[in-house]
């Protein structure tokens, strides 16, 4: 069954990463923590971005992380706190709708 609101206000977080090994060392650390019930992290995706004045190249990592809204803020700072970037790139996006096992079992693992 599809949920067509999330009730316990699921939330993604996106975020990059400049490997596969350091997004993967946070990611596990912030799964044991409590903070996401997953994360998923893709490999190979080059980025395309202006930093101080200049248009720059980097082969990344994208990195979505299942959590709760209420813990978007702490997630935030795992990652700051685990990044390599001076300015990581950290997004919060909404989940409006999905399988309600899916999100009972993100609710679950990140419950108290």
């Amino acid at each position: 069954m599809v949920a067509p609101e999330d009730e316990f206000g699921t939330m993604m977080v996106y975020t990059t990463w400049p490997s596969a090994v350091e997004a993967e060392a946070a990611g596990r650390a912030i799964v044991a923590d409590g903070l996401a019930a997953c994360v998923n992290i893709m490999p190979g995706m080059v980025s395309i971005y202006r930093w101080r004045g200049e248009i720059e190249r980097a082969d990344e990592v994208v990195m979505i992380l299942a959590t709760r809204e209420d813990l978007a803020d702490a997630v935030a700072q795992a990652v700051r706190a685990r990044h390599s970037y001076d300015m990581p790139a950290i997004l919060f996006l909404p989940v409006t709708g999905g399988d309600t096992d899916y999100l009972d079992w993100i609710e679950q693992e990140t419950g108290e």
